[in-house]
């Protein structure tokens, strides 16, 4: 049995070979349409979530499967005082695999070790979110060919952001990524990201405090929202979340080609008049989201394909 807590849980190769199952679902999905007959699928997500959440039920529902569970603490045992570890022992005996959400990092990993059935951590606090970063990196390849050579831009709140942590973690293992870290001085990437991933990996980056200086040399643009769950002062929250706004006007400075990613929900760091652009990929992404989550539900129920 296998478990999902971190991309970094699949080889290069494992993770190839399961873009290339998700590029095969969304190019047939009639052919996967009954793969998870009789299985079913429990969504715990002690924290609100829309995309994740619905993605992973519309997963499993599209390979024939079911979903049970509950879509907040509030609503399940956990307001009670149930800890994690009897949750998933009884949960193990409902459903074949689980996804989890949960603010504590590092409660699906323990999760993991008292289950009796695949677990995925679906975000843990401000540590990991290995589905979007699957879902990042199928939509990066299915739209540019490959991963490789690429200046990749991240901005927003690189300190708390889940999302940004993983898919720094994934990327490094793909040759030719060159990073731009966009943020605000007190929003920066953690110290261990950029000693222990980035330097230590031997990839190129570099931190600046203005999105406008390096929309010509980006690839890649990944916005980010500053999180006020994430925020222990309310004053800093305030201050900070429209250091970064993506506009029309910012659009064109940049390549043609480049293609601006979010994993979302959007508040304001994009405005809206850039939807248009065609270089806006955000909702294909989310689109691409369901697919690269089938294929991770087929592979961790090591189901023939």
């Amino acid at each position: 049995m296998r478990h999902l807590m971190s991309p970094l849980d699949f080889t290069r190769e494992e993770l190839e070979q399961l873009m290339d199952l998700a590029d095969d679902i969304k190019n047939h999905p009639d052919k996967y349409s009954e793969k998870c007959h009789g299985k079913k699928l429990a969504t715990c997500f002690y924290e609100p979530s829309t995309r994740t959440r619905l993605s992973f039920e519309a997963a499993m529902l599209n390979l024939g499967g079911s979903v049970l569970g509950f879509s907040s603490a509030d609503s399940s045992s956990a307001a009670k005082g149930e800890s994690v570890s009897d949750t998933i022992r009884v949960i193990s005996s409902y459903a074949d695999i689980c996804a989890m959400r949960h603010p504590k990092e590092g409660a699906p990993l323990v999760a993991s070790s008292r289950s009796l059935i695949p677990v995925i951590n679906a975000g843990d606090g401000g540590h990991q979110h290995p589905t979007q970063t699957l879902t990042d990196l199928f939509t990066i390849r299915s739209l540019r060919g490959e991963i490789k050579d690429l200046t990749i831009g991240l901005c927003g709140d690189l300190k708390f952001g889940r999302t940004v942590h993983s898919l720094i973690n994934a990327l490094v293992r793909y040759p030719g990524i060159k990073f731009v870290l966009i943020s605000p001085e007190e929003l920066r990437v953690p110290e261990y990201i950029r000693e222990d991933v980035l330097e230590k990996n031997g990839y190129e980056y570099k931190e600046v405090d203005t999105l406008d200086d390096v929309m010509g040399e980006l690839d890649i643009l990944y916005m980010t929202r500053v999180q006020r769950e994430r925020f222990f002062n309310e004053e800093d929250y305030i201050r900070l979340k429209d250091f970064f706004i993506l506009t029309p006007e910012k659009m064109n400075l940049a390549k043609k080609d480049m293609m601006v990613l979010h994993p979302l929900p959007r508040v304001n760091e994009i405005a809206v008049d850039v939807d248009d652009d065609p270089r806006a990929m955000y909702f294909t992404q989310a689109k691409y989201g369901v697919f690269i989550r089938m294929a991770l539900i087929l592979t961790l129920l090591d189901i023939p394909c």
